[in-house]
């Protein structure tokens, strides 16, 4: 639900595909509620094909959708070519591979300054370029105006595309994967910098990574999706040190800090054309498998009740048959 609080908010939003060969339309976003507030960063985390970046699109104004509702700063989005304009100047998006982000012929000064050529800037354009360089951490920014992509660093390459969303002051940044094609000793400098541009200019972001380990290092919040819908959400400390969902289990288990055993799901992530009946993750979960389900006394709801879909708001929650049986036991 939104609130005089939320930044941006989704209500019930859906995003449809057509099918393939014959199928039914792919739900790849099936009636999500997500909120994010002024200065927050939210990461959503999931495999590959859950419909996380789909979601991300979404909530850019990029791909509309099917159903459901997008506010921004408590108004309704509006898809006129004018009004979405207006708004991708407030949210920016961060692609994860900066060398397809920029164009091989632009010097960074250029990439930079495109978004304000775009939005017909009136103000001072050096003055504006050189100080969201700074800000993206590359100083002296002269230094790097009439540089090429292929003359920097990975990390450089990202700074400047991070730099090119700043430069419009956004209210609001998507980063989609921001680190995943970096080498590990330069993730964790562009994940400081998010967190100061955070702390710096009250900036928002929502942070699409398949890297629970990330999540930890960055978020304030975290949602868990998985076949279209959020399955759990809540505080980044709650959800990574004590999940309930059996999938969010199952992704943290694989993390190299993590004690026992890794949790190895079996198969892919279902047709998203084709959801199955009752929990959509329960023909994976390993949770029915070892008959823990069975003896809550829940296994058949798991196949064949749905669950309903989680509020966007802050609380902590989990959309999972078993987990809610556990919660409700004597102690």
């Amino acid at each position: 639900m939104t609130t005089t609080t939320d930044l941006l908010s989704a209500q019930a939003l859906q995003v449809t595909f057509p099918g393939r060969h014959g199928a039914g339309p792919a739900r790849a976003v099936d009636g999500v509620d997500l909120d994010i507030r002024p200065g927050e960063i939210v990461a959503l985390v999931g495999e590959s094909g859950c419909g996380k970046t789909t979601l991300a699109r979404s909530l850019l104004g990029l791909v509309p959708p099917a159903s459901g509702q997008i506010t921004f700063g408590g108004k309704p989005l509006d898809y006129g070519s004018r009004a979405l304009k207006a708004y991708r100047k407030r949210v920016q998006l961060v692609l994860q591979d900066p060398s397809g982000s920029l164009n091989p012929r632009h010097t960074v000064y250029d990439a930079v300054a495109e978004g304000l050529r775009i939005h017909r800037y009136g103000g001072d354009e050096r003055e504006a370029v050189t100080n969201a360089l700074s800000r993206a951490g590359l100083r002296p920014p002269e230094r790097f105006f009439l540089r090429y992509p292929h003359e920097l660093s990975g990390g450089q390459r990202q700074r400047v595309v991070i730099a090119g969303a700043l430069v419009l002051e956004p209210e609001l940044i998507v980063a989609d994967e921001p680190v995943a094609s970096l080498d590990a000793s330069v993730r964790g400098e562009i994940l400081a910098l998010l967190l100061r541009l955070r702390d710096e200019l009250g900036l928002s972001a929502l942070v699409v990574t398949h890297d629970l380990g990330l999540a930890w290092n960055i978020a304030d919040r975290v949602a868990v999706m998985y076949l279209g819908r959020i399955v759990e959400t809540g505080d980044v400390e709650q959800i990574l040190t004590a999940p309930r969902h059996p999938y969010t289990q199952a992704l943290l288990s694989v993390l190299p800090e993590a004690a026992g055993d890794p949790v190895v799901l079996t198969g892919e992530p279902p047709d998203p054309s084709k959801i199955p009946s009752g929990c959509r993750f329960h023909v994976r979960c390993q949770v029915l498998a070892s008959g823990e389900a069975e003896r809550a006394g829940v296994a058949d709801a798991c196949r064949t009740k749905d669950l309903p879909v989680l509020a966007g708001g802050g609380e902590t929650q989990v959309a999972c048959h078993w987990a809610n049986a556990a919660a409700k036991a004597p102690a």
